[in-house]
């Protein structure tokens, strides 16, 4: 797994390198350098571990916030000596969220969790005919799938829609579950990449998808459920 660590205090931060041995680690001592190496395309993480108390311009939030914006799948952990920002960091759909110092433990976990995760997205596929041809989407990469007059979309990460003929019930009914969960009569989602529940909308990578009173409590279930995935 490669993993970059930002943290301005060089004894945590090599802390943390210690406890993830067996790792390809970067450390980054502010956030100009991983903003430098990414932005541009030179590098790019499974995991970022980044403290938010950064001494300089640019906070740990801050910086998250840029390493989703060129990498929308990034997975990110906050690493602080509080838990004033924990609710800011959910929103930033952060993985885990460490408290210094850190302990052997918690890492352990949080390097299962991720890697669970990786291999899960990698391994399962939606497959769908288009245009007499099969295809494959990884489920990592579908945000959502919308259903209009008989056409099914796959919305995905990297900005692609995916178009076939089909029924939402039926593809509902074969890949609903842990990933996937249908929050309207047009609307599957993909549970893992919901940013926030507010109202009657889930927010999905800047997309607004509406959640019918029919679906309201399983889909806000599966939702604190995740999130309890996440910091227990």
């Amino acid at each position: 797994m490669r993993i970059a660590v930002c943290d301005d205090c060089m004894e945590d931060a090599m802390l943390l390198k210690r406890l993830l041995g067996g790792h390809e680690v970067r450390v980054y001592a502010d956030a100009g350098s991983v903003l430098a190496d990414i932005e541009d395309g030179k590098k790019q993480y499974d995991l970022y571990l980044i403290d938010i108390y950064l001494k300089e311009s640019i906070s740990g939030l801050e910086l998250a916030g840029r390493i989703r914006g060129a990498h929308s799948e990034a997975v990110i952990c906050f690493i602080s000596s509080s838990s004033e920002f924990y609710r800011e960091a959910y929103d930033l759909y952060a993985v885990q969220y460490l408290l210094k110092p850190v302990k052997e433990a918690d890492v352990k976990q949080l390097l299962e969790r991720v890697s669970a995760n990786m291999n899960r997205n990698r391994k399962q596929k939606l497959f769908f005919q288009s245009r007499g041809q099969t295809k494959a989407v990884s489920y990592g990469n579908i945000l959502y799938i919308s259903s209009r007059e008989h056409t099914l979309s796959i919305c995905c990460l990297d900005g692609a829609v995916h178009e076939y003929k089909g029924k939402l019930n039926e593809l509902a009914s074969q890949i609903c579950g842990e990933t996937f969960q249908r929050c309207h009569q047009s609307f599957l989602v993909n549970m893992y990449h919901v940013d926030n529940l507010k109202g009657n909308e889930l927010m999905v990578s800047g997309n607004r998808i509406p959640v019918s009173r029919r679906y309201y409590k399983e889909v806000k279930r599966r939702y604190h459920e995740i999130l309890f995935e996440e910091v227990d």
